[in-house]
């Protein structure tokens, strides 16, 4: 692993500066304090807290929140900040400019399909308050909360039966909610930290994080009880988003800002293609919707669109407010 790219992070400083609203716009309030990043191995923690990033950006970001022009859009897209903060709301392609916002949401998000726009909903396990994961109606009513007993949440992932997973940094566990309902069941991982989730067509469910020997991908196989190793055909520097993309199981590397696109058979992921996203800093999540790519840039400080499978430079940076983006996804009315 390439530790001296991270640690020249490990002292940055992440303000947001106050913002000003124009025209009827709202302004999301700034934080009330820096973020304090710091690193205990590979993990980097905000204000005391693990986050799902690889680094932050070493500076401030300057916003304004602009009117909402766009009443009648029908897709949202959702850069989602730090715990506890606000997701950030966008109706790209329409426009690249911020038009409301979730208080209180934050971390990473999902919504009820494995790829492209969720059917009018998106889920939330980082919300202000500790001890759930939150149900939105788009573009942001709060639905309901399914209860958790954890604090250090980190990823989410919905397959096609309604079942929801919540992955656990802290201790690699993933707990499963069955129809998105009930107190959920705790699932032990290999993992010793959990950072992404996501299942397949097949509604196998795959993890990847960190274990004892550095990168690890992990499967529950559908119906089975206990989590199995995938070994990885190519090296993956540090866990990103594991997703479907509608042909092969996808993993994003924080570290070299690539997506893998794997086939898999028994416990190996076999490398078929491989997506660069050039001038992303450290997307600390990615989702993927038919043609696109959204990446919510922890690096940049910043939510970047980038066309898929092609990848590339971004086609559009999204503007707004951002506060550390840990997440993002994407939900249609």
């Amino acid at each position: 692993m390439n530790t001296p790219g991270f640690v020249k992070y490990a002292g940055a400083l992440v303000a947001l500066a106050i913002l000003s609203a124009c025209g009827g716009g709202s302004a999301v309030a700034p934080s009330t304090a820096t973020l304090d990043a710091t690193y205990v191995g590979r993990t980097l923690l905000v204000n005391g807290r693990p986050v799902t990033a690889a680094r932050l950006s070493p500076l401030p970001s300057y916003a304004t929140i602009l009117p909402d022009l766009h009443k009648k859009s029908k897709t949202f897209e959702y850069i989602i900040n730090f715990y506890g903060s606000y997701a950030s709301i966008f109706d790209y392609p329409k426009s690249d400019q911020q038009i409301g916002e979730i208080n209180g949401a934050g971390g990473q998000g999902c919504t009820n399909v494995l790829y492209g726009y969720g059917k009018n909903i998106i889920w939330n396990p980082g919300r202000r308050t500790n001890g759930g994961i939150d149900e939105y109606k788009v573009p942001d009513k709060l639905l309901r909360t399914l209860p958790l007993n954890y604090t250090d949440t980190s990823s989410c992932a919905m397959d096609t039966s309604g079942d929801l997973a919540v992955g656990i940094l802290s201790n690699g566990d993933v707990v499963i909610f069955k129809n998105a309902s009930g107190s959920g069941t705790v699932m032990t991982t290999p993992l010793g930290e959990e950072y992404f989730d996501g299942y397949d067509n097949n509604g196998n469910l795959f993890a990847d994080g960190f274990g004892n020997s550095g990168f690890e991908l992990v499967e529950l196989p559908k119906g089975s009880s206990k989590f199995v190793k995938i070994t990885t055909s190519n090296s993956v520097q540090f866990p990103g988003s594991v997703q479907w993309d509608g042909t092969y199981l996808t993993v994003f590397d924080q570290d070299t800002s690539e997506t893998y696109q794997y086939t898999v058979s028994g416990t190996t992921a076999t490398l078929k293609n491989t997506v660069q996203l050039t001038g992303a800093s450290d997307c600390a999540q990615t989702w993927i919707v038919k043609g696109f790519v959204y990446c919510g840039d922890a690096g940049n400080n910043d939510g970047e669109v980038f066309k898929y499978p092609a990848g590339g430079s971004a086609i559009a940076v999204l503007t707004g407010s951002f506060d550390e983006p840990l997440g993002v996804t994407a939900a249609k009315k």
